[in-house]
Formats: structure tokens, sequence, C-alpha cells
């Protein structure tokens, strides 16, 4: 197992590529390692997270005319862009979605789906064995169980994964605050999906706005 660990084994947007697999209502409803809602909320500020950093994101779908169609706070980030809709469960044995991501020439693959034990643990299996670095992003993935969840992360993990969040992913793309044009884009996204953190920082703002009472008598 090699080892991440250095400055060059952070991800950077510039050699990163996104794919969200199967992020459908059929996924959804037997969705037991996570709120449902918590779900949608990370898979969505992840797509724009990608976004505000110019990241290429591929959408793909399983037989989407029986398990539904990916969710629309997902597909409306990415206003026309299609979806690839594949019968393979394991996405990466799909050749439209693998010549999608090596079009883009990029090395740092970036996965959340549902399930991950199925849908994510299988192309993640397979692109680690073509030397693919890849980065699964736990909080916007979901298993039947907590369980599956978390064994398909294990085993992940022992064949080479890297496990992340969707706002650590965002602020290792981020990496200083000196890049105020994603960091303005970031805080956006923070501000609508980061609850807690998005809060404070509207607090924040409103307390820097706010002049000082008088002590004047």
């Amino acid at each position: 197992m090699t080892f991440r660990n250095g400055l060059a084994s952070l991800l950077r947007p510039e050699d990163s590529v996104l794919v969200l697999i199967d992020h459908q209502p059929y996924q959804l409803t037997n969705l037991n390692s996570h709120e449902p809602q918590m779900v949608v909320n990370n898979a969505t500020a992840l797509a724009k997270a990608a976004k505000a950093f110019g990241v290429p994101t591929i959408l793909t779908s399983v037989i989407a005319e029986r398990g539904g169609f990916i969710f629309p706070q997902i597909t409306d980030v990415f206003p026309g862009q299609a979806v690839i809709d594949r019968t393979l469960i394991n996405t990466w044995e799909d050749r439209k979605v693998v010549d999608a991501v090596q079009a883009t020439g990029r090395k740092q693959l970036i996965i959340a789906g549902l399930w991950t034990e199925v849908c994510v643990a299988m192309p993640v299996i397979q692109a680690l064995g073509e030397g693919w670095d890849v980065t699964v992003i736990t909080d916007a993935s979901g298993g039947v169980s907590v369980e599956a969840h978390q064994v398909a992360i294990q085993r992940m993990i022992a064949a080479g994964a890297n496990m992340m969040t969707w706002l650590a992913l965002a602020a290792e793309w981020q990496r200083d605050w000196a890049r105020a044009d994603t960091a303005a884009k970031l805080t956006e996204v923070i501000k609508q999906h980061a609850a807690g953190s998005g809060i404070a920082y509207l607090w924040e703002q409103q307390l820097l706005n706010t002049p000082a009472p008088s002590t004047a008598r």
C-alpha cells in the first residue's frame, strides 16, 4: 500500500475529476447509513464545489427509466449536461464513463455515489488497480446500512483509496484564502450547505457590519 503523505499528495482542482454515481430515488429509498436529506445536501454541495473550482464532473445513473433521474439538486448545478445512463452496476466497466474521465486528462479521480458498498466500491477498486489516484467522498455517499457503508470504506482503504468529506475536499482545493475568486465561490457553497459553519459566517458578517452602540450620555 502506498501511503499518502507530503504536499504532492494533497488534491488540486486542476488535477481533479469528479464522478457522481447513481444519486437516484431508488437508491435513496433504502439509504440507511445516513439521514437521506444530509446525503442530498452533501452531494449537492460537492457538485457546487466542483463547479466553483472548475473541476470537470461526470454524472452517471443506472437504468434511470426505472431507478429514477439523478436528483435535480445535482443536475441543476450543471444545466444541459447529459447524464451517462448505464446498465452495468460497476461504473468503471462502462466505456462511456471511463472515456469521459480520460478525456479530461486528469489523474486525481474523486468519486461519490449510492450505494457505497456497491456502486462506489466496485469502480474505486477497479480504478485503483489501473493506477488512478482515487478519493471517495464518504458523506456524499451512503449505503443500505451503517455496517455496509463502513465495511465498504474499510475495503476501499485496504485497496489504497483515500477517504474525505466534501468540506475537507473543498478546503484542500482552496488551499489558500488569498485565492479570492474561488474563495468567494466556496463561501457561497458553505453558506448554503455547511449548516453551522455557514450560519456562523453570516453571523460574523452581521457583527462586523453592525455599528457599535454609542456609549455617549
